[in-house]
């Protein structure tokens, strides 16, 4: 069996990237859930928000699934840029008569690429809003006895340009991160599929469709979120 990347066993290393890269699937719908509340949140002035916030990371079992999550996008992200650069050694030289936009679409061909650039925004994001929710000094409100950090605020003024200067160049790297995300998707939703052995000619057609409009409206609504904060501030 082929000795590449984090596990040993081919079949093993198959089903993991498969089943982490679906998990976060899941996982980006769950996020992305909770951030459509960003639309109506100056209406109560983010109340809502800041209480889904707390209870996204206070309640046990969100938290158990929060330290798998951690461990999903480290495992699939550095299992995948390693199968990619081993992939590339074991053939350094082109076929001559090759066509690679004939066996393989662009995302399937690109996959490393976009997964680096997922992987700097997913840095980047998690430093200006993970980081800052845990570690920053965020202020707390009250709700009916009840304190609560305030991250609504924390959001909010930072896609404020007249609280943030960085606001838009910021909007540009997150519409960046969601194009990556959108085409890395396009491919590794239906991928993720086929390699767990759950497609079939019976339903591979909707399986391949549901993942095109997963990948095209996760990364539209997470982009028009953003923009939409932007614009209501400007």
């Amino acid at each position: 069996m082929a000795q590449t990347g984090i596990l040993k066993s081919s079949l093993a290393k198959k089903y993991a990237m498969a089943a982490t890269g679906l998990f976060l699937c899941l996982f980006l719908a769950g996020h992305l859930a909770g951030n459509l509340q960003l639309f109506t949140a100056s209406a109560d002035g983010g109340r809502q928000f800041n209480e889904y916030a707390k209870f996204m990371t206070t309640f046990p079992a969100v938290k158990i699934l929060s330290y798998l999550t951690y461990f999903a996008v480290l495992f699939h992200l550095a299992d995948g840029i390693v199968l990619s650069l081993q992939n590339r050694k074991a053939r350094p030289v082109r076929y001559a008569m090759e066509r690679p936009s004939e066996n393989a679409g662009w995302s399937s061909r690109n996959m490393m690429l976009l997964g680096t650039i997922v992987l700097v925004f997913l840095v980047t994001h998690m430093q200006n809003f993970w980081w800052q929710m845990h570690f920053g000094e965020v202020a707390m409100v009250d709700y009916d006895g009840e304190m609560v950090k305030d991250l609504y605020t924390v959001v909010a003024a930072f896609f404020n340009p007249e609280l943030n200067s960085f606001a838009l160049p910021a909007i540009g790297l997150y519409l960046l991160g969601q194009f990556a995300l959108g085409f890395h998707l396009w491919h590794g939703f239906s991928s993720g599929f086929q390699s767990v052995g759950l497609r079939h000619p019976r339903y591979s057609k909707w399986i391949g469709g549901l993942g095109k409009a997963f990948a095209v409206v996760v990364p539209v609504l997470f982009s028009a979120i953003v923009v939409f904060m932007y614009i209501t501030q400007a």
